[in-house]
């Protein structure tokens, strides 16, 4: 059995780790563990805070590192390595390719190939537009204003995409269009309900992510 560490930056993530991804990677000998970022309070943190977790579980033996954070929440000032460059970067899945890069060749040489870098594009909700029809599942007519949440689906190449400010970032649209929208337990019910399958074929990005870990 091989074994993979993802650092997760608050319980929206990890649950996700556990409950969506988790059931997949055993089927491939693969044991997921997902601790939340240390010292975060549920955010994002510096990354000479978040490397120190990093290196700290790299050198367990015989593990895979990987995280599990949104790009929409890191900021300048959290310091991750080639940040100031990539911004000049107009295609965001070259950017992200290029901060991945950056990161792993922060950390010390013996552990970058045990280390599987990754920042979700915005943010976790964006992987819930992945199938938004199986929301009517869960919210009655008056609950949920399917609608909105279709035009952001329309305007955007795919649900990676979604993000234009901190009004309509993917959370914000759950939260406007959904009554009641609570992050933590309808991300996890969301996202069994669309499976993995779908959310893989609907974010490149995410897939290609999940692909590189199963096949370690």
């Amino acid at each position: 059995m091989k074994r993979i560490i993802i650092v997760c930056e608050g319980p929206t993530e990890q649950e996700f780790c556990y409950n969506v991804l988790a059931p997949e990677f055993i089927k491939y000998n693969i044991i997921l563990e997902a601790p939340l970022i240390k010292h975060s309070h549920g955010g994002i943190v510096s990354w000479k805070t978040l490397k120190s977790q990093l290196v700290k579980h790299l050198y367990e033996t015989d593990v895979y590192v990987s995280m599990l954070i949104d790009y929409y929440g890191i900021k300048k000032n959290h310091n991750f390595p080639g940040w100031q460059e990539a911004q000049d970067i107009t295609d965001k899945y070259n950017r992200m390719t290029f901060l991945f890069e950056k990161m792993n060749d922060d950390l010390p040489t013996q552990l970058q190939n045990r280390f599987l870098p990754y920042i979700q594009l915005h943010e976790f909700e964006g992987l819930l537009f992945s199938d938004i029809s199986v929301m009517q599942n869960h919210f009655t007519k008056e609950e949920l204003n399917i609608n909105a949440l279709q035009e952001a689906v329309n305007k955007y190449e795919n649900p990676e995409m979604i993000n234009d400010n901190p009004n309509t970032a993917p959370s914000k649209r759950l939260q406007n269009a959904i009554s009641g929208y609570n992050k933590v337990l309808y991300g996890k019910i969301l996202a069994m309900d669309i499976g993995i399958d779908k959310i893989r074929e609907k974010c490149p990005l995410f897939n290609d992510w999940v692909t590189h870990m199963l096949t370690i």
